[in-house]
C-alpha cells in the first residue's frame, strides 16, 4: 500500500561551514524595535525542523502559505529522532482495521486522569480530537505507513492507540516528514541557529536573527512565527532550577534543547506554565545508553535494585519511574524478563541494538541471574517466585500492581542494567488550543505560536502526569493546529 522511503535529500539549504562547537551558545534574547531591516522575509517562519515544526510547515503549506523553517543542525532530527516515533491517536481507521474500539473522548479522559486534572481541558480536547485526523492525513496525503502497536499496551492508556512506522523509530518518522517537506517545496535553512527574536514594543514578531557556526549573522523577517524548538532539557541550569530531582540525571534528549522558547517568552512577557513537568524514562541501558522499551515491563517483567528487591509498581509509568530508579543505591536497577517478552520488545530497533551491544544478558535460571548481577540470591528468588505466583492467580502485589496469568515467565530469562534519564521537558509557553501563545494576562500575542516542547503540554506539572506519547502528541497534533491557525491568520 505504501511505497518505501526514497533515498533523496529534502529541500534543505545547507551552509558549507563547520559544525557547531561543543559549547553552549549565549542564551537567546529579544530585541524590541521598529523599522528593522531584514535580508529576506517569509510569510511564515518556523524555528525547529522536528516533528512539531515539520507538521506545522506541511499544514500551512497545504493551506497556501509559503513557509521557511530554520534549523540549527545540518540535518533535521531533534528530539523526534531520539524517540520511538509513536503517536497516540484515538478512533483511527488503523484501529478500526484491528478491531480496537476507541474514541477521542476516551483518549482525552486518559490524558486528564494521568495529569491529575492539571492540564488545560481545551488543549487536551484539541489534541485528543486532532490526533486521529493528523495521523490519517500524514498517511493519506504524505504516505507515512502507520500501523497500530497491538501486541502490548502502554501505561495509562485505556486502548491500544500508539501509531508507529515499520522500524518503530523516531528517525524514520523525521526522515519521512523531511521527505514530505521536499515534495512540498518547503525550504529548510540548516546550520542556522535562531538566537534573537525581533519584535515591536507591543509584542508583534517582526523577524528573527540567526547565527551560523562561523559567527556570521542574518536577519529574516516574517508575518507570523511558530516556535517549534523544543524545551530546556539540554540546559543544566534550567533543569536544576525547575526540575531539581533530575539535575544530575542522564540527559537523553537533543543537546540543542536549551530553553530558547522559555527565555524568549519570559522576555516578551508570555505566560509560562508547568515548568516542572517532564518526560523521564526508567529504563535506559547503562553504560550503553540505549533505550529499553517499557514493553519489557508491561508484558510482565519487573525491576529490582542492588539488593535484588523490587521497589514499586513499575506499571504506573516509565516517566515517573526514572526518579524511582535514580533513588536506588548507585542510581541503577535491573530489568528482568523472559524470551516471550523479548520477542515483543524486538519490534523496536533500540532493543535489538541493545542485544547487539551486549546489554541484554541471558540466563537459564533466576539463581544464575543473581550470581551474575551480584545481588543476594535469596532476595531475588523470593521476589521472582512471589510475582510468578501472583500471575497465576491474577493477583495484586504489595505495591498495588496487577498481574495476569498470560504474563508468566519461562526460561530463558534476561537481565538488563538500566538507569533513569531525562528525555524532554513538558513545560513551556502557555498556548491556546490553536497554538497561539498567551500573555501573562491571558490575551494572546498578535502573530506568535508555539508547538511541541516549546509549548506547555498536557502533562500537568510533574513527571507522573506524563501519559505515554504526550511528547509526540503535542508535537504533531499541536504543530498541525498551529500551522493551520497561522495560515488562516495570514490569509486574513
Amino acid at each position: 500500500m505504501f511505497a518505501p522511503l526514497p533515498q533523496i535529500e529534502p529541500r534543505i539549504v545547507q551552509r558549507p561551514i563547520v559544525q557547531w562547537p561543543m559549547v553552549q551558545r549565549p542564551i537567546s534574547t529579544v530585541v524590541f524595535g521598529k523599522g528593522e531591516r531584514f535580508a529576506a522575509t517569509a510569510p511564515l517562519l518556523i524555528i525547529g525542523a522536528g516533528a512539531a515544526g515539520l507538521c506545522a510547515a506541511l499544514t500551512a503549506k497545504e493551506a497556501g502559505t509559503d513557509v521557511v523553517v530554520v534549523e540549527r543542525d545540518a540535518t533535521p532530527a531533534g528530539s523526534t529522532a531520539l524517540s520511538a516515533g509513536l503517536i497516540p491517536a484515538a478512533g483511527t481507521k488503523f484501529q478500526r482495521a484491528r478491531g480496537i474500539a476507541d474514541t477521542p473522548q476516551m483518549f482525552a479522559a486518559d490524558i486528564a486522569r494521568k495529569a491529575r486534572g492539571e492540564a488545560d481541558p481545551a488543549l487536551v480536547n484539541a489534541v485528543a480530537v486532532g490526533a486521529a485526523a493528523l495521523v490519517e492525513w500524514l498517511a493519506e496525503r504524505h504516505g507515512l505507513p502507520f500501523e497500530v502497536v497491538d501486541n502490548f499496551n502502554y501505561p495509562g492508556h485505556s486502548a491500544m492507540r500508539m501509531h508507529g512506522l515499520p522500524s518503530r523509530t523516531g528517525r524514520e518518522l523525521i526522515d519521512r516528514l523531511r521527505h514530505a517537506a521536499e515534495l512540498n517545496e518547503i525550504v529548510i535553512l540548516t546550520h542556522s541557529a535562531a538566537e534573537r527574536l525581533i519584535a515591536d514594543p507591543d509584542g508583534r514578531i517582526l523577524g528573527i536573527e540567526v547565527v551560523r557556526p562561523d559567527g556570521s549573522r542574518e536577519r529574516i523577517g516574517c508575518n507570523a512565527l511558530i516556535l517549534a524548538c523544543s524545551g530546556f532539557g539540554g540546559s543544566p541550569d534550567l533543569v536544576r532550577r525547575y526540575i531539581p530531582e533530575m539535575g544530575s540525571a542522564l540527559y537523553f534528549g537533543h543537546p540543542g534543547n536549551c530553553g530558547h522558547a522559555v527565555m524568549w517568552g519570559r522576555a516578551l512577557g508570555a505566560q509560562l506554565a508547568h515548568l516542572g513537568a517532564y518526560q523521564g524514562h526508567g529504563s535506559v541501558a547503562t553504560p550503553h545508553n540505549i533505550l529499553i522499551t517499557w514493553a519489557v515491563i508491561m508484558e510482565g517483567g519487573i525491576q529490582v535494585n542492588h539488593d535484588g528487591r523490587r521497589f514499586g509498581d513499575e506499571t504506573l509509568g516509565y516517566s515517573e519511574q526514572a526518579v524511582e530508579v535514580l533513588k536506588q543505591r548507585g542510581g541503577f536497577a535491573w530489568d528482568l524478563f523472559d524470551e516471550r517478552i523479548a520477542s515483543v520488545a524486538r519490534q523496536f530497533e533500540d532493543f535489538s541494538d541493545a542485544e547487539r551491544a551486549g546489554a541484554v544478558l541471558g540466563f537459564d535460571t533466576v539463581e544464575q541471574i543473581a550470581q551474575t548481577i551480584g545481588v543476594p540470591a535469596a532476595n531475588l528468588v523470593g521476589e521472582w517466585n512471589e510475582v510468578e505466583k501472583l500471575k497465576l492467580i491474577g493477583g495484586r502485589d504489595r505495591y498495588g500492581r496487577q498481574f495476569r496469568a498470560e504474563q508468566s515467565c519461562k526460561p530463558p530469562y534476561y537481565a538488563v542494567k538500566v538507569t533513569g534519564a531525562l528525555f524532554h521537558t513538558q513545560g513551556g509557553l502557555a498556548v491556546h488550543a490553536s497554538g497561539r501563545v498567551k500573555r501573562k494576562d491571558g490575551t494572546t500575542f498578535p502573530n506568535l505560536f508555539a508547538a511541541g516542547g516549546a509549548a506547555a503540554g498536557v502533562s500537568g506539572s510533574i513527571a507522573a502526569g506524563y501519559l505515554s506519547g504526550n511528547g509526540l502528541l503535542t508535537a504533531t497534533a499541536l504543530g498541525n493546529l498551529a500551522g493551520r491557525a497561522a495560515a488562516e491568520q495570514l490569509r486574513r
